[in-house]
């Protein structure tokens, strides 16, 4: 009887935190109107994204700051998608003091503008105010902690939009599901309407960890995506392996089905998938869903079929395997010249059965690499020098220089999708 006590108590307290937010008039879209975002990432601004976006069952989009807003907008209303407009703070990360008060009263005064420029738009759905603001490292790369003070100027900004703003709801995201690092956050910004989580392998974990957390206040997932690099094993020398674009597809579909659907946390208000476009990380492909040229992967068709309920007509080409020389990305796989070429395979598969053309693409590895997504240069592009092509075998003449080399794979359908793969290799001496 006591047990059967203890769990009415803890579904009328969890009920009365659910009522509580129902009550709260800026989520009245979330909980009167029944809208569950069905969403992703766009940093890309061209016209295709936003329709391809529609046309996959999508509902809205986030941005990580107000730069382009205006176009992203006009394509909001054109497509009828809703905007989590994104405000940019500055993160102790990339260098901002939160003990400097002078830049912190410069940069809310320049917030101010943008929520005044932007907050009758009508399909903003709501602000998301400091992107990782939570995310720091130590000199030996841990994870650090940041100044409590970056809490406090959020806090101001959240009770301006709510003083200018009474119908969209703001949130800031969180790195991770850090439990230290949400709590200091949590009781700093009490303002907050909704908080939101950025996560990659964990995703899987959300249900426990959302659980965890005891949250009196919804969330959403603002990022989540493939493995990320910091989750994936690496080279003898330092460097990140990639998945193929069909084992991030498959990856992609397990997390959505054990957090999103198999077992959905009730404060859940939906998720914006990472990225809805193109960029450079680590690789050319390694988030990005789009490369630079339009084609899209197989994570398109899985987000499709998670928002929709049905795979897109024609599906993605699958790359199963890449090899050089027999090895596998993580056989360490490093040549010399003794060798002086590379015998190559890659094993895919189409759903329709399309011809299948491949493009072969030769980098060497990132110089510098990025903290946080900020910008990153791609790498050096490299002449291939092809002694024999059959199009998924083919035998390659080896780079000149020693040095870290990245062997890419894009394998297209000609109907606008594409399969992606790549292995990186080690010269260990130079051609004579």
């Amino acid at each position: 009887m006591k047990l059967f006590n203890y769990c009415i108590l803890l579904s009328f307290l969890f009920q009365s935190q659910l009522f509580a937010q129902q009550d709260n008039p800026r989520l009245k879209l979330f909980y009167g109107d029944q809208f569950f975002i069905k969403g992703a990432g766009i940093d890309n601004n061209g016209p295709q994204y936003f329709q391809a976006l529609k046309n996959a069952g999508g509902n809205a989009f986030r941005t990580w700051r107000s730069t382009t807003a205006d176009v992203e907008f006009d394509s909001a209303d054109k497509y009828n998608l809703k905007v989590a407009l994104g405000i940019e703070v500055g993160q102790e990360l990339h260098g901002f003091d939160y003990n400097d008060s002078t830049a912190i009263a410069q940069q809310f005064n320049e917030i101010k503008e943008k929520v005044l420029k932007y907050k009758d738009e009508k399909q903003l759905l709501c602000w998301v105010v400091g992107n990782e603001l939570n995310l720091l490292f130590k000199e030996d790369g841990t994870l650090g902690t940041v100044n409590p003070k970056v809490y406090n100027a959020l806090e101001d900004i959240v009770q301006y939009i709510h003083s200018v703003d009474s119908i969209h709801p703001v949130t800031t995201t969180f790195a991770g599901i850090i439990s230290d690092h949400i709590k200091v956050g949590l009781e700093r910004t009490p303002s907050l309407d909704f908080i939101s989580f950025q996560v990659y392998g964990d995703l899987s974990n959300l249900p426990l960890a959302t659980k965890r957390l005891n949250l009196s206040i919804p969330f959403i997932i603002s990022e989540y995506g493939p493995l990320g690099h910091w989750e994936r094993p690496t080279t003898k020398w330092g460097r990140e392996i990639e998945e193929t674009s069909t084992e991030k597809a498959k990856g992609l579909r397990n997390r959505i089905k054990t957090a999103y659907i198999n077992q959905k946390p009730e404060l859940l208000l939906g998720s914006f998938a990472f990225l809805w476009g193109n960029k450079q990380e680590r690789t050319p492909t390694w988030y990005g869903m789009f490369l630079s040229s339009g084609e899209c992967d197989a994570r398109v068709d899985e987000l499709t079929y998670y928002w929709s309920g049905e795979y897109p007509e024609n599906r993605a080409p699958e790359v199963n395997k890449m090899t050089i020389n027999n090895n596998i990305a993580t056989d360490n796989i490093t040549v010399s010249h003794q060798l002086n070429t590379l015998q190559v395979e890659v094993e895919t598969y189409d759903h329709e059965g399309d011809e299948l053309v491949y493009k072969w693409e030769l980098l060497g590895e990132v110089k510098v690499k990025s903290q946080g997504g900020a910008f990153e240069q791609k790498p050096e592009v490299y002449p291939i020098t092809f002694i024999e092509n059959q199009q998924n075998k083919i035998s390659i003449q080896l780079p000149k220089e020693e040095g870290e080399y990245r062997l890419f794979v894009y394998v297209f359908d000609q109907k606008g999708k594409v399969g992606t793969a790549n292995v990186p290799f080690l010269v260990t001496d130079a051609m004579e």
